[in-house]
């Protein structure tokens, strides 16, 4: 059987690879990892009280749990909070909210864990289960194996050690946490949006109400598209995989830029006025050169992906910048940017990271972050973002076949070989395994788009041969 826990957390069809059984069982476990040392307190975080006005006590540990709107998670969060509660664990239920703010709230109310029901960007019938540690940090690996063996060492006979009578946990219905985390969102912006007209797309997903409030709190002027979710529609056409609705709107409405998120909100991709896209590595270069100007980045760097644009690399180079890079996945990236000190990170798909204000990739905040540059310097967005030039890069997912073969086979090696050879020092390829889907993505860069793809489709017909 192999390892339960991807590069974000555990994912799967709902109700067929994530059931409901192993949603409870993977909730106990992490209480017992991620818990197993709370200490009994008074109020949670700072005068945290419940709907109805009583202050929230801590005798046992405390878990935040959020979802996004897919129909799935309303029996996954019963099972993730009977789970959680079954293990004497208190319950903060704040509903359908972004990942980043169930991070956010995690750390604010000084819980002990956190979980996030989403799969991001995946179809309605996916769902995952993603935990928090105390702080609301992204676990590590070592967490990770630990919750996993927990969870199967109980799954294969072994009892767990059950409260009962008052041991056992409450559960609490906590409405302020979506107040609280737009406040938060606004109260750290470095300017207000006065004056700009804002589309945002809400991929009818987990911040279909938080990103126009947090927009609009901050005096944009905000027109929505993809913000009424029903539980089947997350990410259906809309959303930052499908942009084309969003660039529909921004030239429709005269509007200044437009703004995306996927289901859970942890990532953002922007259109400028005359709807062209400004994808994460055009974010991360503007909101650079922004926090230089005002001091904010940390040691003059910004951390990346091998999956960023060789012209994002270049751009940075240019203006005097520092850049480093890791392996795909905004954990690493997070990672990284906390053994160095850095400030500012991301990846090209969207996720980026301001570590002063967040601790993980959080979309609206980056929206809000990118229209305050814009309002600040009063240049469109795309003046801003033509500060890096794009070179062309041809991605293409290659499904059914076997991922865990793509650094293993000669034929595929050779094959990457010849086209680094044939690209020499004008472009580069990058083969890997999707950590959420059953997938092995090709990425071929290179100063002509039309080598680019021929390069990018003959190897991936060689990971269809090699690995199918």
């Amino acid at each position: 059987m192999g390892r339960l826990f991807g590069t974000d957390g555990v994912r799967g069809v709902a109700n067929a690879d994530l059931t409901a059984e192993l949603a409870l069982g993977l909730s106990v476990a992490a209480a017992h990892v991620l818990a197993e040392e709370a200490p009994g307190r008074s109020p949670v975080g700072q005068g945290g009280r419940a709907a109805d006005g009583t202050a929230l006590e801590r005798h046992r540990p405390v878990a935040v749990v959020g979802r996004d709107p897919r129909a799935s998670g309303e029996f996954l969060e019963a099972a993730v909070v009977a789970g959680l509660a079954s293990a004497g664990v208190d319950v903060l239920r704040v509903g359908v909210l972004p990942t980043p703010a169930v991070a956010y709230l995690t750390g604010a109310l000084g819980a002990d864990l956190g979980v996030m029901l989403s799969a991001s960007h995946n179809p309605m019938p996916d769902n995952g289960i993603k935990f928090f540690a105390r702080g609301g940090h992204k676990l590590a690996d070592e967490l990770e194996d630990r919750i996993e063996e927990t969870y199967r060492g109980h799954s294969t006979g072994a009892p767990w050690d059950r409260p009962t009578g008052e041991g056992v946990g409450r559960v609490t219905v906590y409405d302020e946490g979506f107040d609280n985390y737009v406040a938060h969102l606004v109260g750290v912006l470095p300017n207000r949006l006065d004056g700009l007209k804002i589309v945002i797309d809400g991929a009818h997903g987990a911040a279909s109400r938080v990103s126009p409030e947090a927009f609009a709190r901050a005096g944009a002027d905000v027109i929505t598209i993809g913000t009424d979710p029903d539980g089947l529609n997350i990410n259906d056409g809309c959303g930052s995989t499908h942009l084309q609705l969003l660039r529909e709107a921004v030239v429709e409405h005269g509007a200044d830029l437009g703004v995306a998120h996927d289901g859970d909100a942890d990532r953002c991709l922007a259109v400028d006025q005359d709807g062209n896209e400004i994808d994460g590595d055009q974010i991360l270069a503007v909101l650079a050169l922004g926090m230089r100007e005002s001091g904010a980045l940390r040691k003059n760097t910004v951390v990346a992906t091998v999956m960023s644009n060789l012209g994002f690399k270049l751009a940075m180079e240019r203006e005097g910048i520092e850049f480093l890079r890791t392996a795909v996945g905004d954990r690493y990236v997070l990672e990284e940017m906390k053994a160095g000190g850095y400030a500012l990170g991301g990846e090209q798909s969207g996720h980026v990271i301001v570590l002063d204000h967040a601790t993980t990739g959080d979309g609206t905040l980056t929206g809000l972050m990118l229209a305050a540059r814009v309002a600040a310097t009063g240049r469109s967005l795309a003046d801003l973002a033509g500060v890096m030039e794009r070179l062309p890069q041809i991605l293409i997912n290659v499904p059914d076949v076997d991922k865990s073969r793509v650094t293993t086979s000669p034929e595929l090696t050779s094959a990457v070989t010849e086209a680094e050879r044939e690209l020499g020092a004008t472009g580069r390829v990058l083969l890997r395994s999707s950590g959420t889907e059953p997938l092995v993505r090709v990425m071929v860069e290179a100063a002509d788009i039309e080598q680019a793809r021929s390069v990018a489709e003959r190897l991936a017909d060689v990971v269809k041969s090699a690995l199918g």
